[in-house]
């Protein structure tokens, strides 16, 4: 789930992470985020294994198609459980799982490409 509001009104790249959360906008954030085409938004995901569809509801009732979002899973790539491919599939929008690391650095060239993207970054210690 998210917080009510964008924490950043607009798409921007991601300056750094760790130590629990992200900086974006000369702006920090503690916790997971994500980064959508309207802003950055929180997000209260904690890890990968206790993710289940309804975390993503706000993002799939948001995305509107074609888009692809990248799934930062923390230290390490994390495969979701097949209920949320599913979800994804049936909103007809790409779900990529990667490290946090790598999807952040995906999602940053990807927007500097201005290529539609969304990302969903679980924070890392």
């Amino acid at each position: 789930m998210t917080d009510a509001g964008a924490r950043y009104p607009y798409e921007t790249a991601i300056t750094a992470y760790g130590n629990g959360g992200f900086r974006f906008a000369e702006m920090s954030h503690r916790g997971s985020i994500f980064c959508l085409p309207s802003g950055i938004y929180a997000w209260s995901a904690t890890s990968a294994a206790a993710l289940r569809p309804e975390d993503f509801a706000f993002v799939l009732g948001t995305l509107e198609p074609p888009i692809a979002l990248l799934l930062g899973t923390g230290d390490a790539q994390v495969w979701p459980e097949p209920s949320i491919y599913q979800a994804f599939a049936k909103a007809n929008i790409g779900l990529e799982p990667m490290s946090t690391g790598a999807a952040a650095r995906t999602y940053n060239i990807l927007v500097a490409e201005k290529r539609r993207i969304a990302a969903a970054l679980i924070a890392v210690p």
